[in-house]
């Protein structure tokens, strides 16, 4: 025998299927299971952690990208406000802080401008 016929079991007869296509996902399951693995989080780590911990991740990346639907790029402020103005994420995040991700626009009722009456008198003159 020469060789060249197709052997049993060759490696172009498999398909690999990645971890991240057998859950549904977009973020990268291998990836993830990189980054536990090598923060030592823990002495070891189950298969099952980094394919719920991508879901987890990929879920919040598509929270922010409803909010920000037409924007072709997701920067920290973007992250920021989504999560500010979320009631569930807020909780979550409420003790976290975001990096160049800014502050919350708001202006105190107090240094707002005094609204004109229906008589084109200020409010403080119509108290007179």
């Amino acid at each position: 025998m020469s060789g060249r016929g197709k052997s049993i079991g060759s490696v172009k007869d498999k398909k690999s299927t990645t971890r991240s296509t057998k859950a549904g996902l977009q973020f990268p399951v291998g990836r993830v299971a990189r980054f536990l693995k090598t923060g030592k989080y823990a002495e070891r780590v189950g298969a099952g952690a980094p394919v719920y911990l991508a879901a987890v991740l990929e879920y919040l990346a598509a929270e922010v990208i409803f909010l920000y639907n037409k924007k072709t790029r997701v920067v920290p402020r973007h992250v920021q406000l989504a999560v500010r103005n979320d009631e569930e994420l807020s909780k979550l995040l409420g003790s976290v802080t975001i990096a160049n991700g800014g502050v919350m626009p708001n202006i105190h009722n107090m240094l707002l401008p005094k609204r004109a009456d229906a008589k084109g008198r200020s409010a403080a003159t119509a108290d007179e």
